[in-house]
């Protein structure tokens, strides 16, 4: 890349782009152009001699990492898949890096990568191994705790000491035997894939510096999304060269409930003392109309790096506060409003956007868009990963690389059915706890089993045999095909059919699937030198897990977007409504019992709201059904906030009403001091108000006109 092509960012960007040493951080706020800066970071240091392979990008899902390749690819060209940056997520990077290392902490280097499935597999065996009643300590509750501690980089044997309630204990007790249970599987789940490499670093100083030698440079996207082990990690690679740039927005940290912690971010300079800080604050995306809501909102935030969009596009509609009579109204009016301005305007289904705080929001908005025939899609339905048919072949593939995996194991050894029923299946697990090996170990025993007959002893030899004869013919020669024989042999189609014997269409879909997991097969097996089925099915658990590919599929239909504020961040919409903006639901109930989450709650408003591209619309219901009855509710405080009408502790004056699209207001009580005086409170302070007073101040509003985008 040329210097000539610095001309094309403006100043900041441009800071950023020719900063090619020592710690960086560039602030990036939303719609600023991050992603340009990165690419062209990286381009211009291969322009400046760094070798591309010595070059490492880490951001947070399949997507990022792919835009970023493509984008990098265009500026530097077509290049040999040996002489191109490493770009990759934090779990892919991991994932190599154990394959490399692992066997020093005691695992195969073909270990398997379990999914949530196996994981719920391997809860449910070690509870009951245990004797650990269902009504004491369910499956993913065990989980949940086992991934909060692996997040935060605590480990089976230091878990009881941070274990505070009962369950707690418990789930500590189990941890240890559940990743026992993994490791005598030769797998790991995906926690394991970020906390083995931190104790791999912390325990093998060997292994630390081989792997922080093979980069020069490293850059961070979303740095305010890292969890305490990503941090380390990063610490470990880059501490010897400190050519360390990150790049994020602390105003934008909304996953502090999966163990992100902002002030990664927040401290950089405390970490790295001769950081440089580049702030990126033109904003390419949102009218100035709407960010003037967005800046107003966050510098409620306590602690934060002080920045103020601006947007290179000025005026632009004024977003509306919209309030109705209850939560259906709601959802009646927002959607005859897109329909509006489909009919009368230009737009397009996909122009808009519908974002609400929970998932339990959407059923009155899908019931008003099935009644007025508009299509829609609803992210964060079934992955692609999780249908049983490709479960079932990739847990084939899985057994074909590694053997020892148990889930994979006992899901498909009955299935198509060989005659291996419920009570065989124990008896091998149970020959295999007893002598602490995997149940693979057993197979070749089983007519030692009492509880085997002749004909499933048969039965398990012979798949025995099929297994390890596609052992050897994998590694022989195409993927592809070997695949396509092996799923010939299994009989696989004849099961789908079998299974639905009348439903054509459900045959025709589900053996759609295994071919297109085929299709994927052959696509990875198409851009590599040297593919293998491991790094196929690494590449497979890694997407199945982000489930990015089936949520742009969905991105790209011609339908409105449903979607929570988190699954929004990153996207963009020419128009988005903003539903539910009440006390409880934004901020959430939780975060409001848990003061110090509440900024966490005005960041994820902020995201929000800076998804809008041309025009935004705020909404909420006076009253909401709980339980069957309407209960009244209290509008958001973030709604004071972003109008000006709360007190700022930093800045403003006081205000104590809320004005909506139809100019009425909804007032908030105030409270009595002790000399008997009235003392205002408004949304905007810590503590909310208690009572919203007299209904009849909050009418419901008249319909807003709608105008022609140009």
């Amino acid at each position: 890349m040329k210097d000539s092509m610095l001309e094309k960012l403006n100043p900041a960007q441009r800071e950023a782009v020719a900063t090619n040493s020592g710690p960086l951080l560039v602030l990036a706020g939303a719609g600023t152009g991050k992603t340009r800066v990165v690419t062209f970071r990286i381009a211009r240091l291969i322009s400046k001699g760094i070798k591309p392979p010595r070059i490492l990008a880490v951001t947070f899902t399949n997507k990022a990492a792919g835009e970023m390749q493509e984008r990098i690819g265009e500026l530097i060209g077509k290049r040999d898949e040996d002489d191109v940056p490493e770009i990759s997520t934090f779990h892919s990077l991991c994932v190599r890096i154990l394959r490399r290392q692992i066997d020093k902490l005691g695992y195969p280097k073909t270990f398997t990568i379990y999914d949530s499935s196996d994981q719920d597999s391997v809860a449910r065996r070690v509870l009951r191994e245990v004797s650990v009643p269902t009504s004491s300590l369910q499956p993913r509750e065990l989980l949940f705790h086992i991934s909060q501690w692996k997040s935060k980089g605590i480990g089976p044997q230091k878990a009881s000491s941070h274990a505070v309630t009962d369950k707690e204990h418990l789930a500590a007790a189990c941890f240890r035997r559940y990743q026992g249970v993994l490791k005598t599987s030769a797998a790991v789940d995906f926690d394991d894939l970020l906390l083995l490499t931190e104790q791999l670093f912390a325990s093998h100083q060997d292994a630390r510096t081989a792997e922080a030698a093979r980069f020069d440079h490293i850059l961070v996207d979303e740095y305010q999304d890292t969890n305490a082990t990503q941090y380390r990690i990063i610490k470990s690679l880059a501490s010897a060269h400190r050519n360390l740039c990150v790049v994020g927005d602390d105003d934008q940290s909304i996953y502090g409930w999966r163990g992100a912690e902002v002030e990664h971010i927040l401290r950089f300079r405390d970490d790295w003392k001769e950081a440089k800080v580049v702030r990126l604050e033109e904003n390419y995306r949102s009218t100035d109309a709407i960010l003037s809501l967005a800046n107003r909102l966050i510098r409620y935030n306590k602690v934060r790096h002080d920045k103020t969009l601006r947007a290179a596009r000025p005026g632009g509609e004024k977003p509306k506060i919209r309030q109705f009579p209850t939560e259906a109204d709601e959802a009646k009016q927002v959607v005859a409003d897109i329909s509006r301005r489909i009919q009368d305007t230009h737009a397009e289904p996909n122009d808009f956007a519908i974002l609400f705080r929970t998932n339990e929001q959407t059923r009155a908005f899908e019931t008003e868009l099935r009644s007025q025939d508009i299509p829609y899609v609803l992210i964060g339905g079934m992955s692609f990963f999780d249908r049983k048919e490709v479960r079932d072949m990739l847990a084939y593939f899985r057994l074909v690389v590694t053997p020892e995996d148990e889930p994979a194991l006992m899901r498909v050894l009955n299935t198509p059915p060989r005659g291996i029923g419920d009570k065989a299946r124990e008896a091998l697990l149970h020959e295999a706890v007893k002598n602490s090996c995997p149940a693979w170990n057993v197979l070749p025993k089983v007519r030692q089993l009492p509880d085997f007959s002749s004909k499933a002893a048969d039965s398990a030899v012979q798949f025995l045999e099929l297994i390890k004869r596609y052992q050897a013919a994998f590694k022989k020669g195409s993927l592809v095909d070997t695949a396509n024989q092996f799923i010939r042999e299994i009989g696989y189609e004849q099961e789908i059919k079998r299974t639905n014997p009348d439903d054509v269409d459900a045959q025709e879909s589900r053996w759609g699937a295994v071919q297109e997991l085929v299709n994927a097969l052959g696509e990875y097996e198409g851009k590599r030198k040297r593919p293998s089925m491991q790094k196929f099915l690494d590449s497979i658990a890694l997407a199945g897990r982000e489930m990015e590919r089936d949520k742009d599929k969905q991105l790209k239909r011609n339908a409105v977007v449903l979607m929570t504020l988190h699954a929004a961040k990153g996207l963009e919409f020419p128009e988005v409504y903003m539903v539910g903006m009440e006390e409880g639901i934004l901020p959430h109930h939780r975060s409001v019992n848990d003061g110090d989450n509440v900024d966490e709650e005005r960041r994820l408003c902020y995201v929000g709201i800076t998804r809008a591209q041309e025009r935004l619309t705020l909404s909420f219901p006076l009253t909401r059904r709980k339980w069957g009855k309407a209960r009244d509710t209290k509008p958001s405080r973030f709604l004071f906030e972003l109008t000006g009408q709360a007190d700022n502790p930093h800045a403003g004056p006081p205000a104590h009403h809320l004005k909506t699209a139809a100019g009425k207001k909804k007032t908030v009580s105030t409270g009595q001091s002790k000399a008997g005086h009235k003392k205002k409170t408004t949304a905007g302070s810590s503590k909310p108000a208690k009572k919203l007073v007299s209904k009849k101040l909050a009418k419901f509003p008249k319909k807003s006109s709608s105008k022609k985008r140009t």
